[in-house]
C-alpha cells in the first residue's frame, strides 16, 4: 500500500515538473519573440544616452513590456491551443508520444494566464510607467533606487484608489454584498475588478472588431495588386512620372520668389505622395497576370467568406440563446480533453474554429489602431517613445485577455471558459449576452454592407475615368445610370 502511494506521488511530482518546464519553453519562446516586436519599433536614442541612470530603467520598463506583450500573445493563444490539443488527443488517443498533453496542462495554462495578465496590467505596468516618470523625492539621494521608492508609492496610492472605486461601485451595485469587510478583499473585491476589467475589455472589442472586419478588406488591398477596369497601366505610370519630374525640379531649382519659398514643404509632400502612387503603379505592371486578376479577387473573397461566417455563427448562437440555456458562456473545472470535439463538424470545424478566434484577433487590431481615439497609439518602427510602448502593451493585453470570454460569448467555439476566466459576474445574465451577440451582429452587419457599397462605387468611378473631373464628385451624387453611360461612351 505504501509502495503505491510512493508510486502515486512520483507520478504527481513528475507530471507537475513535465508541465512546468513545457509552460517555461512556451513562455520564453514568447518572450523572445515580444522582444525582437517591440526592438523593432522602440526608439534606439532612449537606450543608448549619455545618462546611463535613464538608460537603465528605460531598459528594465522594457523588460516589464516584454513581459506584458508575451502574456497578449499567450491569452490569444488559450483557446487555439486548447481547441487543437483536444482534436489531437482525439485523433491519437493511445498515443505514447501525446500523453504530456492532458487537461491538468491546459488548466494550468489558463491560471497562468490570468494570474499574469491581471498581474501585469493591475502592478507591472502602471510601475513601469510611473518609473519612467519619476525622478526620486526631493532630499533623496539620486539613483535607479530611488526612482523604485517613488514608483513603489505611487502605485501604493494607485492601488488605493482603485480599491476604494470598486468598494463605491459593489455599494451601488450590489448594497447587500458590499457590507464585507477588508478580509474578503482576495475573494469578493479583487474578482469583482478582474469581471469590471474583462467587461471594458470585451466591450472595447464590441467596438474594435466590427469596424476591423470592415477595415480589413482596404489594408488587405493595400498589400496585394489590384486588378483595374479599363485602365492603361502606361499611360498612368508615364503621367505620374511626368508629375515627379516637375515636382523634382520645383524643389531642386533656386527658391527665388516667396511662394516657392512658402509652399515648400506642401511641394515636398505632393512629391512624396507622387513618388508613392508611382511605386505601386511600377509593382502593378510588373505583376503577373495571375497575381493581378487572380490574388487579389482570392483573399477578398477569403476574408468575405471568413467574415459571413462568423456573423452567422452569431446569429445561429443567438437562435440557441433562445432555445438552449446551455448556449450561456460559463465556466468547467475540467476540460475533459479527448472526449468528444467541439464542433459538430468534427476536426474541420474545429480548425476553422481556431481560423476564425486568429481572425477577430486580427481585426480587432485593426480596427482599433484604425479608430480615430486610439490611431495616435500605431507604432511606428524605430520611432516609438517608451511611453507609447506602455500603452500599446496596456492595449493589446486588454484586448487579447477578453478574447477567450468574446470568443465563447459570440458562440464562435464551444469550449467553455476554464478556471477564473468562468467566475465573472456578468456572465451569467441572459440580457447582457443576448444584446452583446445582437449587437455585433448587426454593427458587423451594417459596416460590411457600408464598405462593399462604397468599394464598389468607388472602383466604378476610378474606372470609367470620373475621379478626373475637375470638381468633386460625391458618391450619392453619381447615379448608376451615369456610370454606365460613361462606360460604354469609353468602350465605343
Amino acid at each position: 500500500m505504501e509502495a503505491d502511494d510512493v508510486s502515486v506521488r512520483e507520478q504527481l511530482f513528475h507530471n507537475r515538473v513535465r508541465e512546468t518546464i513545457i509552460c517555461v519553453l512556451l513562455f520564453s519562446c514568447l518572450y523572445i519573440v515580444s522582444y525582437l516586436i517591440l526592438t523593432h519599433f522602440k526608439k534606439p536614442a532612449e537606450y543608448v544616452t549619455d545618462d546611463v541612470e535613464d538608460a537603465t530603467v528605460n531598459k528594465i520598463a522594457l523588460w516589464l513590456c516584454t513581459f506584458t506583450l508575451s502574456v497578449a500573445v499567450c491569452a490569444v493563444l488559450l483557446l487555439p491551443i486548447s481547441i487543437l490539443s483536444n482534436e489531437v488527443l482525439l485523433t491519437f488517443p493511445q498515443s505514447y508520444y501525446m500523453q504530456w498533453l492532458n487537461g491538468s496542462l491546459i488548466h494550468g495554462l489558463w491560471n497562468l494566464v490570468f494570474l499574469f495578465s491581471n498581474l501585469s496590467l493591475v502592478f507591472l505596468m502602471p510601475f513601469a510607467y510611473f518609473f519612467t516618470e519619476s525622478e526620486g523625492f526631493a532630499g533623496s539621494k539620486k539613483g535607479v533606487m530611488a526612482r523604485v521608492y517613488e514608483a513603489v508609492v505611487l502605485l501604493l496610492l494607485l492601488t488605493l484608489l482603485v480599491l476604494g472605486i470598486v468598494w463605491v461601485a459593489s455599494a451601488l451595485l450590489h448594497d447587500n454584498l458590499a457590507r464585507k469587510s477588508l478580509y474578503d478583499l482576495w475573494e469578493y473585491y479583487l474578482p469583482y475588478l478582474y469581471s469590471g476589467i474583462s467587461l471594458v475589455g470585451v466591450l472595447l472589442l464590441l467596438l474594435c472588431t466590427p469596424f476591423g472586419l470592415s477595415r480589413m478588406f482596404s489594408v488587405t488591398g493595400s498589400l496585394l495588386v489590384k486588378p483595374r477596369l479599363l485602365e492603361n497601366v502606361e499611360e498612368t505610370l508615364n503621367c505620374t512620372a511626368f508629375e515627379a519630374d516637375s515636382l523634382y525640379r520645383k524643389l531642386n531649382c533656386e527658391a527665388t520668389s516667396c511662394w516657392v519659398k512658402l509652399n515648400m514643404e506642401v511641394i515636398k509632400r505632393e512629391y512624396e505622395q507622387v513618388q508613392s502612387r508611382r511605386l505601386a503603379l511600377e509593382m502593378r505592371r510588373k505583376a503577373s497576370p495571375w497575381q493581378r486578376n487572380l490574388g487579389y479577387p482570392l483573399a477578398m473573397l477569403m476574408l468575405l467568406a471568413l467574415t459571413v461566417m462568423c456573423v452567422l455563427m452569431v446569429c445561429f448562437n443567438v437562435l440557441e440563446l433562445l432555445l438552449d440555456e446551455t448556449a450561456m458562456p460559463r465556466g468547467m473545472e475540467d476540460p475533459h480533453l479527448g472526449m468528444a470535439s467541439f464542433s459538430m463538424f468534427g476536426s474541420l470545424g474545429a480548425a476553422v474554429q481556431v481560423v476564425l478566434i486568429l481572425y477577430l484577433m486580427v481585426s480587432s487590431v485593426v480596427g482599433f489602431y484604425s479608430s480615430p481615439l486610439f490611431a495616435s497609439l500605431l507604432p511606428r518602427a524605430q520611432d516609438t517613445n517608451l511611453t507609447q510602448i506602455i500603452a500599446n502593451c496596456v492595449s493589446l493585453l486588454i484586448l487579447s485577455s477578453a478574447l477567450p470570454v468574446f470568443s465563447r460569448t459570440l458562440g464562435i467555439t464551444r469550449f467553455d471558459l476554464l478556471g477564473d476566466y468562468g467566475r465573472y459576474n456578468w456572465l451569467g445574465n441572459f440580457y447582457i449576452v443576448f444584446m452583446y451577440n445582437m449587437l455585433f451582429a448587426g454593427l458587423t452587419s451594417a459596416s460590411l454592407i457600408k464598405t462593399f457599397t462604397w468599394a464598389v462605387q468607388r472602383e466604378l468611378i476610378r474606372a470609367f475615368g470620373l475621379h478626373r473631373l475637375p470638381l468633386t464628385v460625391s458618391r450619392s451624387a453619381v447615379p448608376l445610370r451615369l456610370l454606365l453611360a460613361s462606360g460604354l461612351s469609353k468602350i465605343q
